[in-house]
């Protein structure tokens, strides 16, 4: 083919201040040590007056719109993600960077600092194929921050059970529901949602890596389409565009794990328990972090002992007419959903002293539950 490639061609200024906060999102999703040295990079478009900053690591890919007041010479490139993020953070906030692409080398110039970074061509950038949506709905990002907040605790990390390692979406006609297990809890939260379809339920796996830097995203409140199909999610905003792979997997049916609503049931203080709970477990197993709840009649007892023979005991007053017994529980299981319960009375709901327990906020809107598997001690 001989040397008659000259690279990508672009020009063009951009404050600072445009700049920054989109290119930290995007910069977010670049795997730092990746095999394929194009995924290290960002790449830059400039079409109708905007900039357009994609980062993808093949499974998460993020675009990003800056408006640009002029351009010299439309056209695409990539650079560097980490050292363009870089260099744009520790200049001056009033600063203009002005950006040269020639010859497989960007220029950056910005009042006495200059830049030469090398580029790769925008042609080798991989596109994620997203195919069509099959369900479409808009959602106000607070709620769905609320339903990843609920939940995304629960996920698992590295389980060989791949399916795990991200959560649950389902959506039926007026609803959206978010689950996550790691085979010990299980976090549960729906909201309304104007989603058509009839009573069909589409149930789809959205990755750990996904649901995370999704979560971090929209800080300013806005409505988002969320568009599902059989391989991608995609969430566009104004000015972001989120685009996930799926799992492809079938996440195991959450509805047989969900206990009944039993007679024994606690009712007590939130703040009060999780204190309880934390000073407990200072003197629990470091590894297994077992703790015994003891219920009886209005008062509840915690117990927790380790190989060095320490022990602690708690009693917490609590409403409690039930059976008497004892279980015992991963001590910061039941610490992450009182983290994430922002009511002030919270519920717990066992059928015996082998049985999970329910979890949920008292007098809520907020349509969450949480399930805890119960530990031999």
């Amino acid at each position: 083919m001989g040397n008659w490639y000259q690279g990508d061609l672009m020009k063009f200024a951009v404050s600072r201040e445009a700049l920054l906060k989109p290119l930290q999102n995007v910069a977010g999703v670049v795997e730092r040590h990746h095999t394929l040295p194009i995924l290290s990079n960002i790449l830059l478009c400039i079409e109708n007056n905007q900039l357009k900053l994609t980062a993808t690591d093949l499974e998460v890919e993020l675009v990003a719109i800056v408006n640009l007041e002029s351009f010299d010479e439309p056209g695409e490139t990539t650079i560097p993600a980490r050292k363009l993020f870089d260099i744009c953070k520790t200049l001056s906030t009033e600063n203009v960077l002005e950006i040269d692409v020639k010859e497989h080398k960007a220029i950056i110039k910005s009042s006495r600092s200059r830049f030469t970074l090398s580029t790769l061509p925008a042609a080798d950038f991989p596109n994620l194929d997203e195919g069509l949506g099959t369900t479409e709905f808009l959602i106000n990002t607070s709620k769905l921050q609320h339903l990843i907040d609920s939940t995304s605790f629960a996920m698992a990390q590295q389980d060989v059970r791949y399916y795990l390692n991200g959560m649950l979406l389902e959506t039926r006609s007026g609803l959206l529901k978010a689950i996550a297990t790691d085979g010990h809890r299980l976090a549960l939260s729906e909201a309304n949602c104007e989603i058509g379809g009839g009573n069909s339920t589409n149930q789809v796996v959205v990755p750990r890596k996904g649901i995370l830097e999704l979560s971090r995203l929209f800080e300013e409140d806005e409505e988002v389409t969320v568009s599902i199909g059989s391989h991608h999610i995609k969430v566009s905003g104004s000015i972001l565009t989120f685009t996930s792979k799926l799992v492809d997997g079938k996440f195991p049916d959450y509805s047989r794990v969900l206990p009944k609503m039993s007679e024994n049931i606690m009712i007590c203080n939130r703040d009060v328990l999780k204190q309880a709970l934390s000073r407990t477990a200072i003197l629990s197993n470091e590894k297994y972090r077992g703790i015994r709840l003891n219920f009886a009649k209005n008062k509840l007892t915690l117990y927790a002992n380790n190989p060095e023979q320490e022990e602690a005991e708690e009693h917490v007053d609590v409403e409690y007419s039930g059976a008497d017994m004892e279980v015992g529980f991963n001590v910061a299981y039941l610490i992450d959903v009182l983290s994430v319960l922002k009511e002030e009375q919270v519920s717990m709901s066992l059928a015996d002293s082998n049985s999970s327990v329910l979890i949920n906020g008292v007098n809520s809107d907020s349509k969450s539950v949480y399930v805890v598997m119960p530990m031999r001690l």
